[in-house]
């Protein structure tokens, strides 16, 4: 399950050592996280990582099938974790030390930045592969985060990117050794530290009004 640690001003919050798919208690536990730091006072940014051979493996899939009553539910509390992470009031950066997919590819571009690992892993949004249509909030989030060209070729085409071809899209910030991902991330959150509070968020929420306005509308998240 996700821990949260707490380096200087810099909380980390680790997703966790498997594939990190986003089980209704993995979600809660992400969002008890995030309810921590935004409650702490004073300088502070956030970095996700994880630990093993996924960032994240998007959505639980098995759950979700055994759960088919709870779909509509399941993907608004998918929905709102995404509007959260892009509105949260303090800078956030991912560090993608593996498989980055789907959902979790989706979660990667709600934060502000993202550090990916150069050798190995993927960062992929499969759904044209697997037959499943992204949702009009998952779509736009895609599209508020990632240049037009990007986002066509990611979302049809089901591409993987490998970390330098994702820094040259545009999709990560950053692509570096395997030994330097998390620490690449967490200084790249300590510079930032003290970017934090109302005017941040109101920032972010006039940035992404459209993205975040879809994420949450619970009258048909699923189109």
């Amino acid at each position: 399950m996700p821990s949260l640690d707490r380096q200087d001003n810099v909380f980390v919050l680790d997703l966790g050592d498997g594939e990190n798919r986003f089980h209704p208690d993995w979600i809660t536990a992400v969002g008890a996280a995030l309810d921590e730091v935004e409650k702490a006072q004073g300088p502070r940014a956030l970095v996700t990582a994880a630990t093993g051979k996924f960032y994240s493996n998007g959505l639980d899939l098995d759950w979700l099938f055994a759960h088919a009553d709870q779909h509509q539910a399941y993907v608004v509390s998918v929905h709102e974790l995404f509007a959260r992470m892009l509105s949260l009031p303090v800078v956030t950066v991912a560090a993608l030390q593996g498989h980055t997919f789907a959902a979790g590819a989706m979660l990667s571009l709600a934060h502000d930045f993202r550090v990916m690992r150069a050798d190995r892993g993927y960062w992929c949004l499969p759904e044209a592969d697997i037959n499943i249509p992204f949702t009009p909030g998952m779509a736009a989030l895609v599209q508020s985060r990632l240049t037009p060209q990007t986002a066509h070729e990611a979302m049809l085409t089901a591409r993987r990117y490998g970390g330098t071809d994702a820094a040259t899209a545009g999709i990560v910030d950053h692509a570096v050794a395997e030994d330097a991902v998390r620490s690449t991330a967490i200084a790249i959150a300590q510079a930032q530290v003290n970017k934090t509070g109302d005017t941040l968020a109101t920032i972010k929420t006039r940035m992404y009004g459209p993205a975040l306005a879809t994420l949450r509308d619970t009258t048909d998240p699923l189109g």
